[in-house]
């Protein structure tokens, strides 16, 4: 056993490991920096035109409530076939990694505005009359009042995010988007490299566990209720 262990790890096995590693960073942290983008105003949007809130819009809140829920409620792998047409017209290529990015965004998109309108629910409800009463202006109770006072809750749903992702980012592996799911699929099942899988496997594992750490304490720095 430690014979073929030592045989299936050469030197160009431990670069398509460093290089499926980098894939799989590269999918996860661009795919969540497009969902913080794009994920971030959509949340605020769903909060702020909620009932009671500064920018109070029955309909608009309703339809981007619908939007957000039908987004999160696409299973990825379904999503990522759906998408394929998309992914082609926007990178010229449905195989790779920056083409996985392109479903991993749109499903990491409404995920993180849920994320966003849930962590501005934590806010104490006096806070908007405190600000209003100062004379802040809607654009000012959202940027130096909420953002600041969300901020901690805002950091563990983007740790979260990316952790989502990076586990996507191995089912866009099995349909050639790269990175280590990639790498465990095509060498550790069909070419029987049963080490090649285990160590994609605790790759990933360690990823997510790093990424978790991080983003705790990070979010313990801004903490300062």
């Amino acid at each position: 056993m430690w014979n073929d262990f030592v045989n299936q790890l050469t030197p160009k096995m431990w670069e398509l490991v460093a290089v499926s590693t980098w894939e799989t960073l590269y999918m996860g942290f661009a795919a969540t920096l497009m969902a913080v983008i794009i994920g971030l105003p959509i949340g605020f949007a769903a909060f702020l035109t909620g009932k009671g809130e500064i920018l109070e819009h029955r309909r608009l809140n309703q339809v981007l409530d619908v939007i957000i829920n039908v987004g999160r409620s696409i299973p990825f792998i379904i999503l990522l076939i759906i998408l394929l047409p998309v992914t082609r017209l926007i990178v010229g290529t449905t195989l790779g990694t920056t083409a996985a990015i392109v479903p991993l965004s749109v499903s990491a998109i409404p995920f993180f505005a849920r994320l966003t309108a849930n962590a501005l629910l934590e806010i104490p409800s006096g806070l908007t009359e405190a600000a209003k009463s100062m004379g802040a202006t809607n654009w000012q109770v959202v940027t130096k009042f909420y953002l600041p006072e969300s901020l901690p809750i805002l950091i563990n749903g983007i740790t979260l995010t990316l952790v989502a992702l990076i586990g996507y980012s191995a089912m866009a592996g099995a349909v050639g988007g790269g990175g280590l799911g990639n790498l465990a699929i095509s060498y550790g099942e069909h070419r029987n490299m049963i080490y090649v899988k285990w160590i994609a496997t605790i790759i990933i594992v360690a990823i997510v566990m790093i990424s978790q750490k991080i983003g705790d304490e990070l979010a313990k720095r801004y903490d300062h209720r």
